[in-house]
């Protein structure tokens, strides 16, 4: 797994945000995968069995896991539900990075030359873009026909991308939104999961490794630039923190209306686990402690986006430390 190169202060000097890009582009070329030559998809072993119970989904760690409903369904359905969901959460994660991709190109368009921003942010959209590939596959060989993003979402897509020229530290505290729930959830699978399907494990093992290095330099990134803004200009972006924060959580994690209708799910325990009951509503929390602790590092948390972040359901203590394990913060 990449070493994420630790973010500098915000008063960290040009020279030293510019080590941290070098160190990061010389991690992207020596570690590296290439999804067609680091899975081997035609292994007997990585064929998406049916009926192979590793894919349930599981208790603790995916919300419907541990929900009594799904587990008092028969077997068959549990696995079932797990291949959908874990496919579609494939789907966005490779939606999602189509839009950065394009967020980036938008970005580097005018970098000055010799710019390391635009060294490391060009590997980091080749990377994203073996990402598109890899999730894609794996969706394929479930076989599986999920949408992804909801509608909404969908529809937007094609103006996302523009934030990144003209608002980037918002755009790249858009980055962590869409990068911290998926990439929080694949490491408690794999800190948490004695046996899954050699397929999914090994797709979550890339992804979580280079995925390591980009949210490292989006962190970096909003570090550095948001002590820069004009007052009013932080004042809003602290707003929008938490904002953008929830909303894409919910585009990842929720189910879509097409999984819920697929499988009868009751809109009762939608509600519950998306996030009304106690349990939820910790991993909901527990999503967030790194980028409180980087809205509290960088002065986007103020008193009235302390109130945001709490009417949102995802205030709590932030981390120490980047990457700190959730259970952490339980008392």
């Amino acid at each position: 797994m990449s070493a994420a190169a630790p973010a500098p202060a915000p008063s960290a000097s040009r020279e030293q945000y510019e080590d941290t890009l070098r160190r990061l582009s010389h991690a992207s070329v020596h570690r590296s995968f290439d999804p067609f030559k680091d899975i081997p998809w035609d292994h007997p072993d990585f064929e998406v069995d049916p009926t192979d119970e590793r894919w349930v989904l599981p208790a603790g760690i995916d919300p419907l896991g541990g929900h009594p409903w799904y587990k008092s369904l028969p077997l068959e359905k549990q696995i079932a539900i797990g291949l959908w969901r874990q496919a579609n959460v494939m789907k966005v994660g490779l939606q999602f990075e189509n839009i950065l991709i394009r967020g980036i190109m938008q970005y580097v368009f005018k970098a000055d030359n010799g710019s390391e921003e635009f060294r490391y942010l060009t590997h980091e959209a080749t990377e994203e873009c073996h990402h598109t590939q890899m999730f894609q596959q794996g969706v394929n060989r479930i076989g599986a026909d999920v949408p992804g993003m909801p509608g909404w979402m969908r529809r937007l897509s094609p103006v996302l991308p523009l934030a990144a020229g003209r608002f980037p530290v918002a755009f790249f505290i858009g980055v962590l939104a869409g990068e911290e729930p998926i990439d929080h959830t694949q490491k408690q699978v794999l800190r948490n999961s004695d046996s899954l399907p050699p397929v999914l494990s090994r797709i979550m093992e890339i992804h979580v490794a280079e995925e390591a290095r980009h949210i490292s330099f989006a962190h970096t990134y909003v570090a550095r630039n948001a002590p820069r803004l004009s007052r009013g200009d932080k004042y809003v972006v602290s707003l929008l923190f938490p904002v953008i924060m929830r909303v894409l959580c919910d585009a990842i994690l929720k189910p879509t209306k097409e999984f819920r209708e697929t499988f009868d799910i009751p809109d009762e325990v939608v509600r519950e686990l998306y996030w009304d009951s106690p349990e939820s509503q910790r991993f909901l929390s527990d999503l967030f402690g790194d980028v409180r602790m980087l809205a509290e590092d960088s002065g986007l948390m103020n008193p009235a986006a302390r109130r945001v972040w709490k009417a949102l359901k995802i205030d709590g203590r932030p981390s120490r430390y980047r990457g700190e394990p959730p259970v952490a913060f339980r008392d």
